[in-house]
């Protein structure tokens, strides 16, 4: 009797699954193929997908092989213009105008490996994108078409006659065939689309596909405001006698800030060395590690009182000592929802290594909240103007820093870095620092500040991109509104465009996290 057949030696495996960092380089020689005279992906632009939006991002791969991919983004199609091009709508091919809140994805590239055409590979390619429009209870697919056999009928037809002829099946075109038979409608057709596309003459065929599962969710009608309220704490530095004493404090502001339906209530920098005030150590080096140990008095504070009082708490920063015996300077964002996430201070200053030897942490976070994605970058972290775009880039509309300085030119190094902040990454920011004195507390001694929120500087915000600021040196809170409406709408059609207009074939940030 012979022995059994292995049939999995005879087995071919395609699957559908989302692009992944080793992925770049054969998608980019796939495309070369594919397109040949077009000028392929850049690494830097499948890297922004990827950081971006990835699950818009395909391929297919079978036994282990690349043999297709294609990319998406979300957008609200009905902010372009109609004569658009596909830099317009892909910022230059490195999506970062997606916007998760859209109703629209937008399909901005397709392929298939030469030799593994006719097998299907693009059918599943695009019924994925149909399960990813599913998925985000998204309205419909947009794509921008080409046309490739358009070139050999230019000299007897205009692209609307080629068209139309391609519709009737007098005519066929591998893209517009292949969408149309994958249940696409023709919208429109665009000229100067690919200015690189010379089969298409430049042209190209603007498609739909409507999601008949698509339900209109109250929440994403459009909105005419999106406010945000933000109570910000200049907190003074007084000699106390007690943890409890500090948490009294602390809970009179969190109060204040309920009080005024704020979303969120911001406290500076390392304002827990007021602690130090009653821990009798000289030493700044052993100061700082006995006030460690407060840590989880900290944190169980804070969350109790996020959850309490129904606000989001930017809880200022603290010095944690981790498992591996460093000291790190941490801020900690306590949602309402009794979640906590952190945030590592990335540079640090002399003054912090010579007195305490802080270590720094090593990565740029952004946080979901229920106000959208914030960043927090403390003090000395937002005069480094790599970090706040990185945070951009990964979705931040709101960039909190808690600060601490002891005079005036250190403030104001905050302080025009955080409004400068503002108008290149066209963002809200906000600063809140020390004041007062702590006597006797070896480098804490003195304080200054002027807290304040900051918007880019355009005719939709407040009169000089200040929407609130206190007094300088003085304890008080300043509550101000933000619109994140404003902002998305200023980024797409205001005076200047700061993310639209970069230059990104010239330079480039490169997070290497």
């Amino acid at each position: 009797m012979s022995e059994k057949l292995d049939l999995t030696q005879f087995e071919k495996k395609m699957i559908i699954r989302t692009m992944i960092h080793p992925d770049i380089e054969k998608i980019i020689e796939m495309q070369r193929l594919c397109f040949p005279g077009m000028e392929p992906w850049k690494i830097e632009q499948l890297e922004s997908h990827l950081d971006t939006f990835p699950d818009g991002q395909l391929v297919a791969e079978l036994d282990g092989e690349i043999i297709g991919s294609c990319s998406s983004l979300i957008i609200n199609f009905d902010e372009y213009d109609d004569r658009h091009t596909w830099d317009d709508v892909t910022d230059e091919g490195y999506i970062t105008n997606h916007n998760p809140d859209g109703y629209n994805l937008y399909g901005i590239e397709v392929m298939v490996h030469p030799e593994y055409r006719r097998m299907k590979v693009g059918h599943r390619l695009y019924e994925a994108r149909r399960e990813l429009a599913r998925e985000y209870k998204l309205k419909s697919i947009i794509i921008g078409g080409r046309i490739p056999n358009f070139h050999k009928y230019a000299d007897e037809m205009s692209p609307r006659e080629y068209v139309d002829s391609v519709q009737m099946h007098k005519v066929y075109d591998p893209v517009l065939s292949f969408q149309l038979l994958n249940g696409f409608t023709l919208m429109r057709i665009n000229p100067n689309y690919l200015p690189d596309d010379k089969q298409s003459n430049k042209y190209a065929t603007l498609m739909e596909w409507n999601n008949v599962d698509y339900r209109p969710n109250s929440k994403r009608h459009f909105k005419t405001s999106h406010p945000v309220r933000i109570c910000v704490v200049q907190y003074m530095m007084r000699q106390i006698d007690s943890f409890t004493d500090f948490a009294n404090q602390v809970e009179y502001f969190t109060d204040v800030a309920s009080d005024a339906h704020s979303d969120f209530v911001v406290f500076p920098e390392i304002f827990t060395t007021q602690l130090m005030s009653f821990l009798n150590e000289k030493s700044p080096s052993m100061a700082v590690r006995k006030l460690t140990d407060y840590t989880e008095d900290y944190i169980e504070l804070f969350t109790d009182l996020a959850v309490r009082y129904n606000v989001n708490i930017i809880g200022g920063s603290h010095f944690v000592k981790e498992d591996d015996d460093e000291i790190y300077n941490i801020a900690y964002l306590f949602r309402r929802d009794g979640t906590i996430e952190k945030q590592y201070k990335l540079h640090i200053t002399p003054n912090e290594r010579k007195w305490w030897g802080i270590s720094a942490g090593d990565q740029v976070r952004v946080f979901d909240t229920d106000c959208g994605k914030i960043a927090i970058q403390i003090c000395y972290d937002i005069e480094f103007p790599e970090l706040a775009r990185i945070a951009t880039d990964k979705g931040a509309k709101i960039i909190f820093t808690p600060f601490c300085t002891e005079d005036r030119q250190g403030y104001l190094r905050v302080r025009y870095c955080s409004q400068a902040r503002a108008v290149e990454n066209q963002i809200y920011t906000v600063i809140s620092g020390t004041v007062g004195n702590l006597p006797e507390t070896e480098n804490m001694d003195i304080q200054y500040a002027q807290s304040g929120i900051f918007a880019p500087s355009d005719f939709e915000f407040a009169r000089d991109g200040i929407v609130g600021e206190t007094d300088p040196n003085l304890e008080m809170v300043m509550i101000g509104d933000v619109d994140l409406e404003i902002l998305r709408r200023q980024r797409q059609s205001g005076t200047v465009r700061q993310l639209k207009d970069r230059r990104h074939d010239i330079y480039n940030i490169e997070y290497k996290k």
